[in-house]
């Protein structure tokens, strides 16, 4: 057949558009009793597919942090209960405008990036202006504002360990405000007919300084290391603190933002609740670069300075395309 003669077997940009005007989300395809996956979800294989770590001996660092308060059974029925709700209700809070105290979308970047992914998503700002309970869902909004308060509390702790880490004083990165925005991102990954074929979440790392995350039993959360996927098996009880862009930015390389995906399963729903540290939406001008106490001869800077707000909309408009968006700035 000649190349003029062929035609795409389907309009991405149509189907795209068909899928979000339904506002129901991954969860309302598979409540209608969908099959298989639609093309839209399609992934393609990345090159370390092949390269899964399956009986890869990794050893995970695992703090006590005995004493830190957590509500965590609670608030991942939270999310359930958010996301099973009528569709009415959730459709007060469909938007992807993030600058809301609350967004409720499937795909943040679903017109930007090459595959959407398996999930839904609810998107609150929690510090450093707490919201109105009424600005909450009903219901979740009482577990909502108390797990953020002690998420807040874990972070200036991690945030002083970092700060020894590197050998500065212990308030150094809380006095650069990398713990005085806190958003909660809660996810929902349905179960999926073909889980092959799609992802949950596409490889990425975070876009702030620090992760704190809470996943259920289900699984399925994998971190790149040494070229090869590795299964991050969920602990009872414990949460996963993942590094992000801007911690690698300002230690100039010292720490290191890790990428992960999400896997698609046969079961589900899974959920997960992502907090991320970092002065998002905050009219703060500060520039961040690598800190000059870590700099010299030796280790001279490998990051050129940047915003927050700067940084936030390059790595949006990139979306999740399997690229790392620090490499925007690297000089």
């Amino acid at each position: 057949m000649e190349i003029n003669q062929l035609k795409p077997d389907y309009d991405r940009k149509t189907e795209l558009k068909a899928f979000d005007e339904t506002k129901a989300g991954v969860k309302g395809l598979v409540d209608a009793g969908i099959k298989e996956v639609p093309r839209i979800f399609h992934h393609l294989p990345d090159q370390f597919e092949n390269s899964v770590s399956g009986g890869m001996q990794v050893s995970i660092p695992v703090i006590d942090l005995d004493g830190v308060k957590k509500d965590q059974d609670e608030k991942k029925h939270g999310v359930r209960r958010f996301f099973e709700q009528d569709l009415e209700i959730k459709k007060q809070f469909l938007s992807r405008d993030y600058t809301k105290t609350v967004a409720y979308n499937s795909n943040f970047d679903l017109y930007s990036a090459p595959a959407a992914n398996w999930r839904d998503s609810l998107v609150c700002l929690m510090a450093p202006d707490p919201p109105m309970p009424e600005e909450l869902p009903e219901v979740s909004r009482d577990i909502m504002m108390e797990y953020s308060k002690q998420v807040m509390h874990l972070g200036h702790l991690l945030f002083e360990l970092l700060s020894e880490a590197l050998e500065l004083q212990p308030d150094h990165l809380k006095d650069m405000d990398c713990a005085k925005g806190l958003v909660m991102l809660s996810r929902y990954y349905p179960a999926c007919p073909q889980p092959e074929l799609t992802l949950g979440t596409t490889k990425h790392a975070d876009c702030d300084f620090l992760t704190v995350l809470l996943q259920d039993h289900i699984g399925g959360l994998q971190v790149l290391h040494e070229n090869r996927w590795v299964d991050i098996a969920p602990t009872p009880g414990a949460l996963v603190i993942n590094i992000g862009d801007l911690l690698q930015l300002i230690s100039n390389g010292t720490f290191t933002s890790v990428e992960h995906r999400v896997l698609a399963n046969v079961v589900g729903p899974r959920v997960s609740v992502a907090c991320f540290f970092g002065t998002f939406l905050l009219q703060d001008l500060r520039h961040y670069g690598p800190i000059k106490e870590l700099l010299s001869e030796e280790n001279p800077p490998k990051y050129r300075e940047t915003t927050v707000k700067e940084y936030l909309s390059y790595y949006n408009a990139k979306g999740h395309d399997g690229t790392s968006a620090l490499l925007h700035y690297k000089l």
